[in-house]
């Protein structure tokens, strides 16, 4: 249930790229200091915590609150050189002892959010606490117990002050998960500018489409072009896969977790990268050949093949195509189909491509 980083808006800083910590790193050392103060009175500050690579980095405390029947640690999310919404937020763990034999209880608190879709990893009505770092938790908290003799009977609340309002800016409403965040995180290690938390979150979008029993979805590589498809067909939310410019990573995980109908749509420029071949279509990863949409001209003079070669931009193109009364969005919607097929290798998803202008008005539709 991943947060919506912005590896595609944000502008990668030049030289080396500090890593961060995820919210679950960040969770699981606040639990692990709430839980020794809860049984010996003392924060430890900083607090280390294993992460699932071996690593052991150290957390400086935000903030401590320690009662007689409770403790509470919060630790301040740094993402390092990551455009991660989540960044400067703080994560607060809240413990309590649990009736005996009740074990380690996850719970949300204020801006965390609550799972009300099947097809994500945890069920309905939990908090939105992913496996991995709940994982990490129940590994401290137990090791921490067992060193004292005791059992962990423990109830964690996680909680991120104002963090309904950041996951207003995230993915999860669309997968279901109400009232805030998610706390996450495979490693415990945030690597700046991965993608990794986008085409997560792509994946588990066609996991929870395939749980509702979808037929069709939609992925689209902005706002403008899905409000165009999503005019035609009037999919359900649920349908609605934040694709952006990760085609590759929606069609491969399509392939083996197929959905019998996909429509993407895009613009002209980004359909034309995929009809290139291209899977990733940020601008500083693919660009446009415009050798490639020349190829697309029925016929062309020596002066029109020097305009479109030294055109700058494939918007560019497509006015001179449009002043020579040529088709160029109906080639590019059939070459993009075709790469997305053969992305697929057969899975049986039937494909549509829709083309649009920046206007969101559609230019060309293949199927």
């Amino acid at each position: 249930m991943p947060q919506k980083a912005d590896p595609q808006g944000g502008r990668k800083p030049k030289g080396p790229l500090r890593n961060g910590w995820t919210t679950g790193a960040c969770a699981t050392a606040a639990a692990k200091a709430a839980y020794i103060a809860l049984l010996t009175g003392e924060f430890p500050d900083p607090v280390s915590i294993r992460l699932p690579g071996g690593e052991a980095p150290a957390f400086a405390l935000a903030m401590e609150k320690l009662l007689a029947d409770e403790a509470s640690a919060g630790i301040i999310k740094d993402a390092g050189d990551d455009p991660d919404v989540t960044h400067g937020a703080t994560v607060i763990a809240r413990l309590r002892h649990g009736p005996p034999g009740s074990g380690i209880r996850f719970t949300a608190g204020q801006g965390v959010g609550t799972v009300t879709r099947p097809g994500l990893p945890l069920a309905i009505g939990e908090a939105a606490i992913n496996p991995v770092p709940r994982q990490m938790m129940c590994a401290e908290l137990t090791a921490i117990a067992e060193s004292r003799g005791r059992i962990a009977d423990i109830e964690v609340e996680i909680s991120i002050p104002g963090g309904e309002a950041i996951a207003a800016r995230t993915w999860n409403p669309r997968l279901g998960i109400v009232g805030g965040l998610s706390i996450l995180g495979t490693t415990g290690i945030v690597h700046p500018f991965s993608c990794a938390a986008w085409i997560h979150s792509i994946h588990r979008g066609i996991d929870v489409a395939r749980a509702m029993g979808l037929e069709h979805v939609l992925g689209a590589t902005g706002s403008t072009s899905e409000k165009a498809a999503q005019a035609l067909y009037g999919l359900p939310e649920e349908a609605l896969l934040d694709m952006g410019d990760f085609a590759g990573g929606l069609l491969k995980y399509l392939r083996h977790h197929p959905l019998p109908r996909l429509t993407i749509a895009g613009g002209f420029a980004k359909m034309t990268k995929l009809a290139q071949g291209a899977l990733d279509l940020h601008s500083a990863r693919s660009q446009i050949d415009n050798s490639f949409l020349a190829s697309l001209f029925p016929t062309r003079t020596s002066t029109l093949e020097h305009r479109i070669l030294n055109a700058n931009t494939a918007l560019e193109v497509f006015e001179i195509a449009h002043e020579q009364g040529i088709d160029l969005a109906g080639p590019i919607a059939r070459r993009a189909r075709e790469t997305a097929l053969e992305t697929l290798r057969g899975a049986p998803v039937a494909v549509e491509i829709i083309v649009t202008d920046r206007k969101g008005v559609i230019l060309a539709r293949s199927a």
